[in-house]
């Protein structure tokens, strides 16, 4: 074989192991960004420890074959760029989404989230929900009211009889 097809072969390795490895992989359409703005967007994604890069698309279809991400296939027709997330299953949709509001020329496209398929409405109600951190702050919060209360309760009760054993 040829040392380009070998070449091929072992970045569509690289790129099977990638879908296989990862919780999240989104699909975005950069096509109108200006260097400048790619550049920001991958500094952002690099932050957030999201992987982010640009492949031919025959080779991403090969890819998501392998990987068994058959509705993925179909879906990579034109300029993209996929953005692997190995940690967080959000962070790529959220900055992404986060991203487009203020560069209209990034789409997202499609994705995988933890082996399911999602298009793109679905991608930004994924982005639209809060970090982990809130969620468990949130949680907590509402777990430490009712006992909030009922200490605040407890404490006027003792108090009211205080006050009329004083009296």
């Amino acid at each position: 074989m040829s040392k380009a097809v070998e070449m091929k072969k072992e970045i569509v390795a690289e790129i099977t192991e990638k879908f296989q490895n990862s919780t999240a992989a989104v699909v975005v359409d950069y096509r109108g960004l200006k260097v400048e703005e790619v550049t920001e967007l991958r500094r952002k994604f690099r932050e957030a420890g999201v992987e982010y890069k640009v492949y031919k698309n025959t080779m991403m279809r090969r890819a998501a074959e392998n990987a068994g991400m058959e509705e993925l296939v179909k879906e990579l027709v034109g300029p993209n760029a996929v953005a692997f997330s190995y940690d967080d299953p959000i962070a790529p949709a959220k900055i992404a989404s986060e991203f487009a509001k203020t560069h209209k020329n990034l789409e997202l496209r499609v994705g995988i989230v933890e082996g399911a398929f999602y298009n793109e409405d679905k991608l930004k109600a994924l982005a639209d929900v809060p970090a982990r951190e809130v969620l468990i702050a949130k949680l907590l919060g509402s777990l430490k009211a009712p006992v909030s209360n009922l200490a605040y309760l407890l404490q006027a009760i003792a108090d009211k009889k205080e006050a009329e054993g004083q009296a």
